[in-house]
This record gives structure tokens, C-alpha cells and sequence, in this order.
């Protein structure tokens, strides 16, 4: 169960002691201490995140309508749709927000996933399941590996979608708890990695199907397309890769950097630190209990997937996307309810079905200032998709991107750029993909530079400063989490610490798209037919994605 606790005043130094003298290790940790404190400052100056949102949602208003009145409209490069843009405030704005501001609230996916997982998750966490489950966890795991841990299973949680930015922050939490160590860390590590994780991992979930859609229709533009492969698995060599790389630098970014400007944790009275990581008879049969009935339940599900021909397989015998990547939260809430109960009525926690009610309540009213904020942060980004005020923010960025001329690597690392500065106001990845997508693929293309290249660094960016946008409903979601810790923590704090992360996932990033780049090596596996005729069709410049003959060819021009 999750208690309220307090933590000292950060020592100068980021927890050490000042120094009497100098040192360049010194002089470094003074500086990021700075630029931290002043992100944090900056950020404390924003107003409180539902003023925020109100605020934006003004500014669309008035900016839209103004926009609208002069006429403005933006045609996406490689399609004849042109988009006007629309006023909110004009008589056909005002009709589709009388009409749609319930449902921009109601239909907000992360609300749905959040408070389905919360209340069983909760119900986990309240019948004890969740430390125990911990506490035999850590008693394998050495106490200094645990950031690392911690940040290596939650940079594979992309394949759980945005799932994963519920469960593992709140887990991370309890595992550095019952190790002594900042519950602060745990969490703001985790959701940091899981944020990182859409773009690495050993496996592969609903985003890469969704991502490789739109790069495949974006790609059809060229006539040479029809000798490229697009499928699912063509970022699977980098995004393995990048998982190697980056699951060792969250957890030293978490041990060295985060935790130590976080102080000393101190739990309230009466509150234990969780050290003695000693199961009880009792607790070690309602885990294995649990684990069997979770176990099968699991099973179940695998069967009703993998076969050939299974229920639950997607549409033509498809793995992804498939009913159970795209039902993930069904299924959690699933096992997360039967360990709940399983391991709850074991160990006496739970008595009767009233105890059951009274956990999954009490687990939802927690979150009652998040569902506050949800509703004005659902306007927002509904007024800023319905006006159409993301498209022409994205083809106009776009357009100055394509008018500097840079080429080569230089021209991907402006993309990454680019595209984390987009992320940042512009929430979903799909949809911003789809709309620079069509604009940079076909152009890259004729620089002869794959589409998976470009697929590649486009979640470079998209999963970079995710963690950092207020736009971003989960960050608001880990804000309460931290304020069960940290009653005081505001937003600026927790972006200030979130972006201990950013730069250096950006750069190493960076570093391993430029091994592949530099030595030629293919994103993902490749289908090496058709490639004469694709080149052919460019007039002699081979197209990436299909056979290469020579060394640079798959990626330089």
C-alpha cells in the first residue's frame, strides 16, 4: 500500500556535501544542478495544469476563429485534400462543441484505460500482492541493480501500448520502497523508460503495426514503392538495438543523476521502509497460489492466440495487430483482478465482497483530480485536432525543414529534432506521424534513404521528450503518484526531473542510428526482390528497402 512520506531538502551537489574545494566532477554536477533548478522554476511558474489547459483552450479558440475569418487552409504534400482551417468560435465551431464536448471527455482514451487499471491495480496493491510480489523479486535482485532492473523491463513495455505507463511507475515505486531506497526514483525512472520504450524493445506490439501503416501508405506516393517490403518488423534491428543501449544508461541516469538530487527518503510514523524483504508462510502460498491461477489464466489466453486459426488471432490469421495487442487493458484487468483476489482472500486481507468494493473505491477516488484535468486537457487536443490547427502547424514545419537543403545524417538528426519539438504539442504519435509522414518519406525516398530509416527517426523524437510535454495525460497521472510521496510536488518538479533523461536518450539515440547509418546496416529485415526496377524507375538512384548492391546505398545517398 502506498503511504505518504517526506523527503529532505536536495544537499547542494545534487545530495553531496558542499565542497570545500573544486573539481571538474564537481564543477559538472553544480551546472546540471542549475539548469535543473531552473527548468523546475520555470516549470512551478506554469499554472496549476487545469488553468493550463483552460488557457490553451482559449488561445485555440481565438487563434482558430482568426484564422478561419482570413481564409487559411493547408493542402498535405502528396494528396489533394486541402484542409481549411475552422474557427471555434464562428457558428460551425460553436455547433460542434455543443455537440462534442461530452463526448471529447467520455471518449478520451486514456481515461477509460486508466480508471479500469487503476481500480484493479489498487485492488493489487491494497491486498499487499503488489510488495510481496516485490519483496520475492528484490530478494534475487541486488540491491544496486535495481535501477537498472527497473529501467531494462520498463523500456520493453511498449508492447502493452500505453498500458505501460499505468502499471510499471507505481511498481518501479514499490520496488525501490522495499529496497530502502527513494520511492521518488522508482517511479520517475520508470515512467521515464517506459516513454523511451515506444521506441526499443525486444518485442512488438499494436504501435509497430499502426507506425508501419501509415510509413507503407506514405511510401505509395513514388511510383518506385512498388518494389519496397514494408512490414511490420522493419525498425525490429534498431529498436533491439537501441534496447541494449538504452535499458544500462536509464538505470545509471536513475542512480547517479535522479536519485541523488531526490535526498533521503523518510517514511511517515508508523510506516515501514520495506528492507526486511522476509516472506511469510502465509504470503509465500498466497503468491504461489496466485501465480498458478495466473498462470493458467495466461495460458488460456496464449491458446486462444497463437494456434493457427485461434479466436482471438487478427484479421487474416495476423499475430499483429490482433484482438490481444489491441485489448491489452481487457486482459490486464483480467489478471490483475484475479491476482488481486486470489492472493487477497488467501492471505485474509480480503473477507468478503464488500472488501473488494471498498479497495477498487477507494482506489478510483484517488484519482479523482486527474479525471478534473482529463476533461479540460480532452478539449484541448479535440479543439486543436477538429480545427485543424495540427496539420497546418505540421506542413509548415515541415516545409521549413525541406527548405534548409541539409542532407545526409545531418538531414536525420534535424528530423529527430524536429519531430521532439512537435511532440511536444502535438500528443498522439500516430497522428503526427501521419501527418509529416506523408511529407518526409517520399522526399528521403528520392535522397535515396529508406522509409524505415525515416520510420526509425521519427520515434527517436516521438519517444524522447514524450515524457516531458504537459500535453501529455500520463505525466499528469505520474504528478499524482508523486504527490502520494511528495504532497508538495508540482509540475515543474516533475518535468525538471524527467529531463535529467532527455538529452542523453536523444544523443545515444542518435549514436545508434548512426552506427546503423554508418555502416549500412539494415533497420529491420528486408525484402531484397524488385530492386533493378525500383531503381530504374528513379532513374538509376536505388530506392532503399529493397536489394543493395553497394555499401552506402541502403541508407547515404
Amino acid at each position: 500500500m502506498v503511504h505518504r512520506g517526506r523527503e529532505e531538502e536536495p544537499r547542494q551537489g545534487g545530495g553531496l556535501p558542499a565542497p570545500g574545494g573544486t573539481s571538474p566532477d564537481k564543477e559538472r554536477r553544480g551546472r546540471l544542478d542549475r539548469v535543473l533548478s531552473f527548468i523546475e522554476r520555470a516549470g512551478n511558474a506554469l499554472p496549476n495544469p487545469i488553468v493550463l489547459f483552460a488557457g490553451l483552450f482559449a488561445l485555440l479558440a481565438v487563434v482558430s476563429t482568426v484564422l478561419a475569418f482570413a481564409g487559411v487552409s493547408v493542402t498535405v504534400p502528396g494528396t489533394d485534400d486541402t484542409k481549411s482551417i475552422g474557427g471555434l468560435l464562428t457558428g460551425e465551431g460553436l455547433r460542434w462543441l455543443l455537440e462534442n464536448l461530452i463526448p471529447n471527455f467520455a471518449t478520451f482514451p486514456p481515461i477509460g484505460a486508466v480508471l479500469v487499471l487503476i481500480m484493479v491495480v489498487g485492488l493489487a496493491e491494497k491486498t499487499g500482492l503488489l510488495e510481496t510480489a516485490m519483496r520475492a523479486t528484490l530478494a534475487r535482485v541486488p540491491r544496486a541493480a535495481l535501477p537498472y532492473a527497473v529501467a531494462i523491463i520498463a523500456s520493453q513495455a511498449h508492447m502493452m501500448s500505453d498500458v505501460g505507463a499505468i502499471v510499471l511507475p507505481p511498481l518501479a515505486a514499490l520496488v525501490f520502497k522495499s529496497a530502502g531506497r527513494h520511492p521518488v526514483a522508482g517511479l520517475i525512472g520508470g515512467f521515464a523508460c517506459v516513454t523511451a520504450g515506444y521506441a526499443a524493445g525486444f518485442t512488438i506490439g499494436s504501435l509497430d503495426a499502426l507506425y508501419v501503416g501509415i510509413t507503407q501508405q506514405a511510401a505509395s506516393v513514388l511510383a518506385a514503392a512498388e518494389g519496397l517490403h514494408i512490414h511490420v518488423l522493419i525498425n525490429y534491428f534498431f529498436t533491439a538495438a537501441s534496447s541494449v543501449v538504452l535499458g544500462p544508461l536509464g538505470g545509471f541516469l536513475i542512480s547517479r543523476v535522479l536519485e541523488p538530487r531526490l535526498g533521503t527518503y523518510q517514511a511517515a510514523d508508523g510506516e515501514a521502509t520495506g528492507e526486511d524483504l522476509t516472506l511469510t508462510p502465509v504470503q509465500r502460498k498466497g503468491l504461489a497460489v496466485t501465480c498458478a491461477v495466473v498462470g493458467v489464466y495466461l495460458a488460456a489466453v496464449l491458446a486462444l492466440w497463437l494456434p493457427p486459426g485461434a479466436p482471438l488471432r487478427g484479421e487474416g490469421g495476423a499475430f499483429v495487430p490482433s484482438p490481444v495487442l489491441t485489448g491489452v487493458v481487457p486482459v490486464l484487468f483480467g489478471a490483475f483482478l484475479l491476482a488481486g483476489l486470489i492472493y487477497g482472500f488467501t492471505v485474509k486481507q480480503l473477507t468478503g465482497t464488500e472488501d473488494v468494493v471498498t479497495a477498487m473505491t477507494d482506489s478510483v477516488k484517488n484519482m479523482s483530480g486527474y479525471i478534473v484535468m482529463m476533461f479540460f486537457a480532452a478539449q484541448v487536443i479535440a479543439v486543436f485536432t477538429w480545427s485543424n490547427l495540427g496539420v497546418l502547424l505540421a506542413v509548415k514545419a515541415a516545409a521549413l525543414f525541406n527548405s534548409i537543403g541539409v542532407t545526409g545524417f545531418w538531414a536525420i538528426i534535424a528530423f529527430v529534432l524536429l519531430a521532439s519539438c512537435l511532440n511536444l504539442v502535438i500528443l498522439s504519435g500516430s497522428a503526427l506521424w501521419s501527418l509529416v509522414g506523408p511529407v518526409f518519406i517520399p522526399a528521403f525516398m528520392l535522397m535515396d534513404m529508406s522509409p524505415a530509416l525515416r520510420q526509425a527517426a521519427f520515434r527517436i523524437g516521438d519517444s524522447a521528450t514524450g515524457a516531458i510535454t504537459p500535453m501529455n495525460p500520463y505525466l499528469l497521472l505520474v504528478l499524482a503518484m508523486v504527490r502520494e510521496y511528495e504532497p508538495e510536488a508540482r509540475l515543474g518538479t516533475l518535468i525538471s526531473r524527467l529531463a535529467i533523461f532527455v538529452v542523453p536518450f536523444l544523443v545515444v539515440w542518435l549514436a545508434v542510428l548512426g552506427i546503423f547509418y554508418g555502416l549500412d546496416l539494415p533497420p529491420g529485415p528486408e525484402r531484397t526482390s524488385a530492386s533493378n526496377d525500383a531503381s530504374r524507375a528513379h532513374g538509376g538512384h536505388h530506392v532503399p528497402g529493397t536489394q543493395s548492391r553497394g555499401r552506402s546505398s541502403r541508407w547515404a545517398p
